[in-house]
């Protein structure tokens, strides 16, 4: 009997000890996020100070001040991340291989998520705009707006999808997984919806980044994540963007603000019918895709096809969120971007 109480307390402290490690694992992998953020405001900061001092002109063109923005995060800012977390050590998931239709069905669901999240994310911001009296700016609207199509493409579909998933799929959850395929993918998600510092991209970048990690750990190749990232952002920014600008909405807007004159309000609608038409078939599409999607999801789910693998390292129930989340580095980098995305909801 003495001998079993002896052998329990020695579990229990070894238990305890096993829990401060990981949690120094996950604080570690919080904290080098966080100093990536940083570096990656400072030389966004930098030079978008000196471009408004030295090249006004460049500052009030929206391509030209986007590319001053984003390139140094992606050229020097993300480099510096990707540095520090190679630090702290990795395990890959095993490699297999994705058909073709498996792909189709896959970038089908990840359609619906994205769409289904964002009604959420859209419904919540004018839930918060009706209670403070003001509309929620839409920062991805408002930055694409005014781009050139070949800048949207090289950023959202081109810089964006291959450098975020080497990040926030890769070199994440490569530094996770020993400890559970679900806490790898929460992760995932959690850290990439939040680096997007807005509530209307944090809904559907969270559950996107969530399957793609799925799809990252059950596959282990990277290129497929890409690709279908790739694949989203085409369709949300390119496509989009395109289609907006064919039916010329801001004309729309302006016209129906005027009172909807039904002879000017006519002309208007046969000067862009062809983009209408256009416009209708896209909807027609994205509302396919989307309820194609749901059912591919929810039949998956019913059949129990998301399974999620233990890792080498498994944290007690009862103990994983304040293992993961309730360490000195994840909740820093959790406050900031959560200030973050307050702060814009009020601006």
């Amino acid at each position: 009997m003495e001998e079993t109480r002896e052998s329990v307390i020695m579990d229990n402290v070894g238990q305890g000890n096993n829990l401060k490690k990981d949690r120094k694992h996950f604080s570690k992998i919080g904290w080098m996020y966080v100093v990536g953020t940083i570096v990656i405001y400072i030389v966004q900061l930098v030079p978008i100070a000196l471009v408004e001092f030295l090249q006004p002109a460049w500052a009030s063109n929206p391509n030209a001040a986007l590319l001053v923005s984003m390139l140094p995060m992606y050229l020097i800012g993300m480099p510096v991340l990707i540095l520090l977390l190679k630090r702290i050590p990795a395990e890959h998931p095993e490699q297999h291989k994705m058909k073709t239709g498996q792909f189709v069905v896959a970038a089908i669901m990840c359609f619906a998520i994205v769409y289904l999240s964002n009604i959420v994310g859209t419904i919540l911001t004018t839930i918060i705009g009706a209670l403070k009296g003001s509309e929620v700016q839409n920062q991805i609207l408002n930055v694409t707006a005014d781009l050139n199509l070949w800048t949207i493409f090289f950023i959202m579909v081109i810089c964006a999808p291959c450098i975020e998933e080497f990040v926030f799929r890769k070199l994440l959850v490569d530094r996770t997984v020993r400890y559970g395929q679900g806490v790898a993918i929460v992760i995932s998600g959690l850290m990439f919806g939040l680096f997007h510092g807005n509530l209307n991209q944090f809904m559907y970048a969270f559950v996107l980044g969530m399957f793609l990690a799925y799809l990252y750990v059950k596959t282990g190749n990277l290129k497929i994540t890409i690709a279908l990232h790739m694949l989203i952002n085409f369709f949300g920014g390119v496509v989009s963007s395109l289609l907006l600008k064919l039916i010329n909405l801001d004309e729309y807007y302006s016209l129906v603000s005027e009172g909807m004159d039904m002879d000017i309000m006519m002309n208007y609608f046969m000067e862009h019918l062809a983009g209408w038409i256009v416009y209708m078939i896209y909807i027609l599409f994205v509302l396919g895709v989307t309820i194609a999607g749901t059912v591919l999801l929810i039949v998956n789910l019913v059949k129990k096809k998301f399974f999620l693998g233990r890792g080498a390292v498994t944290i007690p129930k009862g103990k994983r969120f304040s293992t993961v989340i309730l360490n000195v580095g994840m909740s820093v980098y959790c406050i900031i971007w959560i200030a973050t995305i307050v702060a814009q909801l009020f601006m």
